[in-house]
């Protein structure tokens, strides 16, 4: 791999530059209150707020990994990426009932709806999750690219990375890390945008490249037999994945909340599909270029996961390759970012808060950047951890999502489509959901050691795709059961929180909340979606 030269620094620097004085201007706005904090004051525009979701979800370890899938004949991941489709689940289903309901967190909607176990549960559940899976594997893989692109040692890149994103996170808050992420998304555009068409021009154009690698390897429905990606299976569990993550998880929709109304809320998320629509042109295709070039004897890389910066390094002229590299750089930022925030923001909203729920607003704000201190020192202990774990489990963090989904997407979609299901309907699919959930990982880790004719093995040896399938199915019945074996939820609990109960006013306020124009681009986007699927099949 090539180093960086005098105008790829230059490029960083600028980029850090620029970086520093959005986070200068946030901090000299007044911040004291938690919906300025947290939610940058609930005045944020479409724009921002669909650059916010799209840079949230492009971390620098989503970045290689998806060129990795790209180089490593793993295309049916692609299914991951085209799902533009749910981020406009979250703006037309989800997102009314969020803002109407007033609230700061995903818990918190669950206490208005059910009940305050049900808040309890997903918000310890929550931080525990982010720091063990989206801080950890974020950091680590996020070590090893900054430290490949600035040929600096692991640590280093690591420590300075996490150190500078917590400061600003901290002193700038919610405002600071949507308005760092607008930059950073342009930044990460442009920057993969001119690798894709530079590296199709080496490889001599789309066809030539379909020679090379073989029709075949674009295909990304495996037939339903196929042990690893059975079509059946992917199509199921990634959209219940993909439901829970865009349309339930704090990490996405606190960007939402941001928006300074439904219509710019909704907007924020159409854009932020639109932009969704990019990282299969933008870091997949990037992916099979770099496996064309090898496959010619042009380029050398020993795990598909170096796909990407070593063809960053190779193709780029100097001064563009220091603007992907910023890129990167960003991608890896926005990421810890977000997730540092939307941590603070559960501690201090759901937990802190409702212990002691007579404290200042300008204490809650300093108990969260407290806790987001706290929280990137966690991050940095855990980098030891998880350089000392195995490739095996830092592949199980990618099937990890699998089992956390399927009841807490059980629980939000049937608690606004069916006004029956109750408070201890939740609450048991979600303790019940969790704890299958960490058995099948305990036992997906420790199943050689298992009877292979055992029922144990098969729960932890199956396919992880056709198991979140499955496990959906007992959550729903599960939750479905529950509720309808005990009390009908009270009036106060269902009254503009269910589509059945909205009021004939609110009806009309969400009506007039988007026009003919939110329409076509949305039915662009499931078009665009469509042919993606057809293409790669």
């Amino acid at each position: 791999m090539q180093t960086l030269d005098t105008f790829d620094w230059l490029s960083i620097g600028i980029y850090f530059a620029i970086l520093l004085g959005i986070v200068v201007w946030v901090i000299r706005k007044k911040q004291s209150n938690t919906e300025d904090y947290f939610l940058a004051g609930r005045n944020v525009g479409w724009f921002v707020v669909g650059a916010s979701i799209f840079a949230s979800n492009i971390g620098s370890e989503h970045v290689v990994g998806l060129a990795g899938a790209g180089a490593g004949d793993k295309l049916p991941m692609l299914i991951y990426e085209i799902q533009a489709w749910v981020v406009l689940i979250l703006g037309w289903v989800f997102l009314p009932f969020y803002a109407r309901s007033g609230v700061f967190t995903m818990p918190e909607f669950l206490e208005k709806r059910f009940d305050a176990r049900s808040r309890w549960v997903l918000s310890i559940f929550s931080i525990i999750a982010y720091v063990l899976t989206k801080i950890s594997v974020t950091i680590y893989a996020g070590g090893i690219v900054v430290s490949a692109l600035l040929g600096i040692d692991f640590w280093t890149g690591a420590l300075s990375t996490v150190i500078l994103t917590g400061i600003y996170t901290v002193l700038g808050g919610m405002r600071a890390v949507v308005y760092t992420e607008t930059l950073q998304a342009i930044i990460l555009v442009l920057g993969a945008a001119s690798l894709t068409f530079i590296g199709l021009d080496r490889v001599g154009g789309w066809e030539s490249m379909v020679d090379t690698v073989g029709p075949e390897y674009f295909d990304m429905w495996r037939p339903a037999t196929d042990p690893d990606f059975p079509w059946p299976s992917l199509l199921i569990t990634s959209t219940i994945v993909g439901i829970w993550y865009w349309c339930t998880d704090q990490y996405i929709v606190q960007r939402a909340l941001t928006a300074r109304n439904i219509k710019e809320g909704r907007r924020g998320t159409i854009f932020g599909a639109l932009l969704k629509l990019l990282p299969v042109f933008l870091f997949l295709i990037p992916g099979i270029i770099a496996l064309t070039l090898k496959m010619r004897g042009e380029l050398h890389w020993d795990s598909p996961d170096e796909a990407f910066p070593v063809l960053m390094s190779n193709l780029l002229p100097s001064g563009l390759r220091g603007l992907v590299a910023a890129g990167l750089l960003a991608a890896l930022m926005s990421s810890l970012a977000s997730v540092f925030n939307s941590c603070s923001t559960l501690f201090t909203v759901d937990i802190y808060k409702k212990l002691r729920p007579n404290t200042p607003e300008k204490k809650l704000v300093r108990t969260g950047q407290i806790a987001t201190v706290i929280i990137v020192i966690i991050g940095i202990i855990w980098i030891p951890i998880m350089a000392n774990i195995s490739g095996v489990l830092y592949e199980y963090l990618q099937s990890v999502q699998s089992y956390i989904a399927p009841p807490i997407t059980a629980v939000f979609l049937l608690g606004i489509f069916y006004k029956r299901i109750n408070a201890t309907g939740a609450f048991v699919t979600l303790i019940t959901g969790l704890i299958v959930g960490a058995v099948r990982i305990v036992l997906e880790i420790t199943k050689e050691s298992l009877d292979p004719d055992g029922f144990l093995y098969v729960v932890g040896g199956s396919n992880f795709l056709s198991f979140g399938a499955w496990f959906f199915l007992f959550c729903i019945i599960l939750i479905v059961v529950v509720s309808h074996l005990t009390a009908i939820p009270a009036k106060e609990k269902t009254d503009n929180l269910t589509f059945q109960t909205i009021s004939e006013e609110e009806k009309r306020n969400n009506k007039n909340s988007y026009n003919w124009k939110d329409i076509v681009v949305s039915i662009l986007i499931l078009i665009i979606v469509a042919a993606v699927m057809i293409f790669f099949s």
